[in-house]
């Protein structure tokens, strides 16, 4: 009996080993939710001398606080799904995917796609990334499902050191920076120092070349490669609008005039928006634009409905896990009577084994390790520039580097914090477990990449 399977490789047999480990063992991201809460609820007593009913009034009182967020995410999840099933766009989407004739391809396609999206915005990228893996999927043939999301997903490492990266644009802005770092920086760092730094430029470029070949050099053996069938990628069909005799309700609904007359309206403010404030990318604006590029390439208003309910299906995650999050976030930032919080133990203790040359990589670390409990760049800068950014300049950091430290640390552990994902699972139809494990391999690739970045410079 003649055995086919292809020898694999020493990076195969490990991601292997974490693909099969986290399809064993890790829950469903509400599960993971739960256990955080518990985790949290149990470290804040004995770490901020606060009682179990101070840290439960701390949960609940956090637990709402992410309600705007929550919307604006699940927006980007329906906005994205709808221009992405219209008919024009995903002959677009076709003809890139085109691209790419092999698997290897594909995955290196993806990433680079999703990492250059994420690092102009990161709601942007984390949409058009996982749609991207969905057009691959069903043109490529051989290509392995889990790590094609896998990968559009690892460009959101790219998300913080970009455009759209919340701590470098807050520090730019220098709206109450000093009250932030507790006087440490008292006026704007512009971004030429922080995004556009020889050091986070040069980050940026090797691991746009890193990370793309890490995903490559992973795709599994053809015996253990897991792919989908094209047709269940297939959406549901659009039901065709009326022809004929039809109600005057009938012709509202299916009407070509109405959808290009709110689109033309919805576009004279984006045109108005960008010219006025230049290459300036939120989530509200991309949103807005998906939104109505959907009305117009859907071109009636029945069509576009019908879209919008199925992308509203995906969203079931996002509405239940988000609050508990955001009563997580409540928690680790809570203070005792001693002033101090969670999340402001666990950075002061890197702060006290620092001195001036590993302090901006045991930020990093640190930051890593709070993003677990506090998955926002904005709760991220909160909770830790008022003790990094003190204890940078009294070791002589440099404060862009120190802020930056902050970010990539929020950026990097989000490869295996759930809480990110979900958009993207979601227009995939894939659960946490499925992908983790390859996101685990990111992780580690870019934390040696990362790290060695701050201690050269």
């Amino acid at each position: 009996m003649t055995n086919n399977a292809v020898k694999q490789t020493a990076l195969q047999r490990l991601s292997k080993f974490f693909v099969t480990l986290l399809q064993r063992y890790l829950p469903d991201p509400f599960i993971f939710a739960i256990v955080l809460t518990l985790v949290v609820f149990v470290l804040v007593m004995p770490s901020t001398n606060q009682g179990p009913m101070e840290v439960v009034n701390a949960w609940a009182g956090g637990f709402w606080k992410l309600l705007s967020f929550s919307m604006q995410m699940a927006m980007v999840v329906v906005t994205g799904h709808a221009m992405a099933s219209a008919p024009a766009f995903k002959r677009k989407l076709a003809m890139l995917a085109g691209v790419a004739k092999t698997p290897g391809q594909a995955i290196l396609l993806v990433t680079a796609i999703s990492a250059l999206a994420c690092w102009v915005n990161w709601g942007f990228g984390l949409v058009v990334g996982a749609i991207f893996a969905r057009e691959l999927a069903a043109k490529v043939k051989g290509v392995d499902y889990r790590l094609l999301i896998a990968s559009a997903y690892s460009g959101f490492l790219f998300w913080h050191a970009g455009l759209s990266g919340s701590i470098p644009l807050a520090i730019a802005g220098g709206a109450n920076i000093g009250t932030v770092t507790n006087g440490a920086v008292t006026s704007a760092i512009p971004t030429s120092e922080t995004i556009f730094s020889p050091m986070n430029l040069t980050i940026l470029a090797v691991m746009l070349v890193a990370i793309p070949l890490l995903n490559r050099l992973m795709h599994p053996a053809p015996q253990d490669t897991i792919t989908i069938d094209a047709s269940l990628l297939e959406e549901e069909k659009v039901e065709a609008p009326k022809t004929g005799k039809m109600t005057p309700a009938e012709r509202m609904e299916n009407s070509r005039t109405l959808s290009l007359l709110l689109g033309a309206m919805g576009f004279a403010y984006i045109i108005y928006y960008f010219v006025t404030n230049g290459f300036a990318l939120n989530l509200n604006i991309v949103n807005f634009t998906f939104l109505f590029t959907a009305i117009l390439l859907h071109g009636t208003p029945k069509s576009l409905l019908n879209s919008v309910s199925q992308g509203a299906r995906n969203c079931s995650g996002i509405l239940l896990q988000f609050p508990f999050y955001a009563g997580i976030m409540g928690m680790m930032t809570a203070t005792g009577d001693g002033g101090a919080s969670l999340a402001g133990v666990i950075s002061q203790w890197f702060v006290s084994i620092s001195n001036e040359t590993t302090f901006p990589l045991f930020t990093f670390l640190s930051a890593g390790i709070v993003n677990f409990f506090v998955p926002s760049g904005g709760g991220q800068w909160a909770v830790q520039a008022p003790v990094m950014m003190p204890a940078g300049a009294a070791l002589g950091v440099d404060a862009a580097k120190t802020a930056m430290a902050i970010a990539w640390g929020d950026a990097w552990t989000n490869m295996i914090q759930p809480f990110w994902a979900l958009p993207a699972l979601a227009i995939a139809g894939l659960g946490a477990k499925d992908v983790m494990g390859y996101c685990i391999m990111a992780l580690l690739g870019s934390g040696v990449i990362i790290s060695l970045g701050f201690l050269i410079f």
